[in-house]
């Protein structure tokens, strides 16, 4: 287990993120008199407790090493969201303690990049009747929860967000790929559009693209 300690000063504190090419820089401002600080990692709903830490799960960054890389950097791989918690610490005999601040100063949380969704409707024909079937495909880079998307359907003139018109949910989750939904039946004149559940918090996840 990491040593560590409680700690009400801002030793570490204006922590930011840029993406720059293939990768993300963190920068922080440092305390003078703080040698080198602990990075933890976690995906952004994770749960922490530093009481379950372990040293495979904490990287020591000396001042030294932030000055020559200009920065923390790290690889840019794929699509997701990331908290990191940056430790400060003291030295106590030559060997690292980690200080644990109160409030979220030394937090960062980062981003790295937007899963796309594309979808489009198929129309069936039916030439003698008001009606007809209609079957929702949804491509996706990655999985998306159900309560992500919802579809609306407006008679007469395409939705123009989520409460104009009969919002529906869907039953189960996508899968990452073409994704064909069960056919339902509308009527011809209905105009049907996907939007988020939760623009603020899925429009920082996911780009929803009509084909």
């Amino acid at each position: 287990m990491i040593k560590w300690e409680d700690t009400t000063a801002l030793f570490i504190k204006d922590v930011v993120c840029q993406l720059q090419g293939d990768e993300y820089v963190i920068n922080w401002h440092w305390a003078e008199d703080v040698p080198c600080v602990y990075v933890h990692r976690s995906g952004y709903d994770e749960p922490f407790d530093v009481n379950q830490l372990g040293g495979g799960q904490l990287k020591l960054y000396t001042r030294e090493e932030y000055k020559a890389h200009k920065g923390l950097r790290e690889k840019n791989e794929g699509i997701g969201r990331y908290t990191y918690r940056i430790f400060p610490c003291r030295l106590e005999n030559g060997k690292p303690v980690m200080l644990l601040p109160r409030g979220e100063a030394h937090i960062v949380h980062v981003r790295t990049g937007k899963a796309k969704i594309y979808y489009s409707f198929k129309r069936g024909r039916n030439w003698f009747s008001s009606y007809q079937s209609l079957q929702i495909r949804i491509f996706s880079e990655i999985p998306i929860p159900k309560e992500a998307l919802c579809y609306v359907k407006k008679e007469g003139a395409i939705p123009a967000n989520k409460d104009d018109g009969t919002q529906y949910a869907f039953i189960r989750d996508m899968q990452p790929g073409v994704n064909l939904l069960p056919e339902i039946e509308v009527r011809k004149k209905d105009e049907i559009r996907l939007f988020f559940t939760d623009g603020k918090k899925y429009g920082e996840l996911y780009e929803l693209i009509p084909e």
